[in-house]
Protein backbone atom coordinates (compact mmCIF):
# COMPACT_ATOMS: atom_id res chain seq x y z
CA UNK A 1 0.00 0.00 0.00
CA UNK A 2 1.51 3.45 -1.03
CA UNK A 3 0.72 5.99 2.02
CA UNK A 4 -0.06 9.65 1.64
CA UNK A 5 1.42 12.24 3.72
CA UNK A 6 -2.02 13.99 4.20
CA UNK A 7 -3.52 11.56 6.52
CA UNK A 8 -1.73 9.53 9.56
CA UNK A 9 -1.15 5.83 8.44
CA UNK A 10 -3.42 4.09 10.73
CA UNK A 11 -6.30 6.11 9.32
CA UNK A 12 -5.69 4.90 5.65
CA UNK A 13 -5.16 1.55 6.91
CA UNK A 14 -8.91 2.28 8.43
CA UNK A 15 -10.03 3.63 4.85
CA UNK A 16 -8.44 0.53 3.34
CA UNK A 17 -10.05 -1.92 5.13
CA UNK A 18 -13.46 -0.66 5.33
CA UNK A 19 -13.16 -0.24 1.05
CA UNK A 20 -12.44 -4.19 1.42
CA UNK A 21 -15.54 -4.57 3.47
CA UNK A 22 -18.03 -1.92 1.51
CA UNK A 23 -16.90 -3.21 -1.51
CA UNK A 24 -17.62 -6.69 -0.80
CA UNK A 25 -14.26 -8.00 -1.25
CA UNK A 26 -13.94 -8.95 2.62
CA UNK A 27 -17.24 -10.34 3.64
CA UNK A 28 -19.43 -9.90 6.90
CA UNK A 29 -18.62 -12.55 9.31
CA UNK A 30 -14.92 -13.22 7.57
CA UNK A 31 -12.06 -13.69 10.26
CA UNK A 32 -9.51 -10.59 9.28
CA UNK A 33 -5.59 -11.64 9.35
CA UNK A 34 -3.37 -11.35 12.34
CA UNK A 35 -2.36 -8.12 13.28
CA UNK A 36 0.68 -8.83 12.68
CA UNK A 37 0.29 -10.25 9.53
CA UNK A 38 -1.38 -7.44 8.92
CA UNK A 39 1.38 -5.52 9.58
CA UNK A 40 3.54 -7.14 7.05
CA UNK A 41 0.81 -6.81 4.54
CA UNK A 42 0.77 -3.20 4.85
CA UNK A 43 4.71 -2.89 5.57
CA UNK A 44 4.23 -0.79 8.50
CA UNK A 45 4.43 -1.29 12.52
CA UNK A 46 1.98 -3.49 14.69
CA UNK A 47 1.25 -1.18 16.55
CA UNK A 48 -0.57 0.99 13.95
CA UNK A 49 -2.23 -1.71 12.30
CA UNK A 50 -3.58 -2.49 15.97
CA UNK A 51 -4.61 1.42 16.48
CA UNK A 52 -6.61 0.80 13.31
CA UNK A 53 -8.23 -2.22 14.62
CA UNK A 54 -9.15 -0.71 17.67
CA UNK A 55 -10.88 2.47 15.81
CA UNK A 56 -12.45 0.15 13.72
CA UNK A 57 -14.15 -1.87 16.86
CA UNK A 58 -15.06 1.18 18.54
CA UNK A 59 -17.03 2.00 15.30
CA UNK A 60 -18.23 -1.30 15.28
CA UNK A 61 -17.26 -2.30 11.76
CA UNK A 62 -15.36 -4.79 13.35
CA UNK A 63 -15.84 -7.59 16.58
CA UNK A 64 -13.07 -8.74 18.42
CA UNK A 65 -13.77 -12.84 19.88
CA UNK A 66 -11.11 -14.25 21.87
CA UNK A 67 -10.32 -17.12 20.24
CA UNK A 68 -10.88 -16.05 16.63
CA UNK A 69 -9.35 -12.64 16.68
CA UNK A 70 -11.01 -10.10 15.25
CA UNK A 71 -14.29 -10.54 12.74
CA UNK A 72 -16.29 -8.08 10.19
CA UNK A 73 -19.53 -7.22 11.34
CA UNK A 74 -22.76 -9.19 10.52
CA UNK A 75 -24.87 -6.53 10.34
CA UNK A 76 -25.48 -6.08 6.51
CA UNK A 77 -27.66 -3.04 7.33
CA UNK A 78 -24.24 -0.97 8.96
CA UNK A 79 -22.41 -2.03 5.70
CA UNK A 80 -24.65 -0.53 3.46
CA UNK A 81 -24.85 3.01 5.11
CA UNK A 82 -21.41 3.24 5.33
CA UNK A 83 -21.50 2.27 1.55
CA UNK A 84 -23.88 5.27 1.02
CA UNK A 85 -22.00 7.64 2.99
CA UNK A 86 -18.60 6.74 1.37
CA UNK A 87 -20.53 7.23 -2.19
CA UNK A 88 -21.94 10.38 -0.81
CA UNK A 89 -18.84 12.07 0.07
CA UNK A 90 -16.93 10.85 -3.45
CA UNK A 91 -19.65 12.56 -4.74
CA UNK A 92 -19.99 15.45 -3.31
CA UNK A 93 -16.08 15.76 -3.51
CA UNK A 94 -16.41 15.22 -7.30
CA UNK A 95 -19.38 17.69 -8.54
CA UNK A 96 -17.94 20.71 -6.34
CA UNK A 97 -14.59 19.94 -8.53
CA UNK A 98 -16.98 19.88 -11.82
CA UNK A 99 -18.91 22.88 -10.18
CA UNK A 100 -15.61 24.30 -10.22
CA UNK A 101 -14.65 23.52 -13.88
CA UNK A 102 -17.80 25.64 -14.64
CA UNK A 103 -19.52 22.58 -15.82
CA UNK A 104 -24.04 22.63 -15.21
CA UNK A 105 -25.45 19.49 -13.99
CA UNK A 106 -26.28 18.78 -17.30
CA UNK A 107 -23.26 18.89 -18.51
CA UNK A 108 -22.10 16.71 -15.80
CA UNK A 109 -24.60 13.95 -16.39
CA UNK A 110 -23.35 13.93 -20.36
CA UNK A 111 -19.55 13.54 -19.21
CA UNK A 112 -20.48 10.82 -17.22
CA UNK A 113 -22.80 9.18 -19.83
CA UNK A 114 -20.14 9.38 -22.34
CA UNK A 115 -17.77 8.20 -19.67
CA UNK A 116 -19.76 5.24 -19.13
CA UNK A 117 -20.03 4.28 -23.27
CA UNK A 118 -16.43 4.61 -23.26
CA UNK A 119 -15.46 2.45 -20.67
CA UNK A 120 -17.83 0.11 -20.69
CA UNK A 121 -18.78 1.01 -17.17
CA UNK A 122 -22.64 -1.28 -16.27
Amino acid sequence: MNFSGDLPIYQQIMEAVKNNIISGEWKTGERLLSVRDMAVGYGVNPNTVQRALSELEREGILCSERTNGRIITCESEYIESMKAESANKYIGEFMCKMKNLGCSLGEIIKLIENTERKEGIE
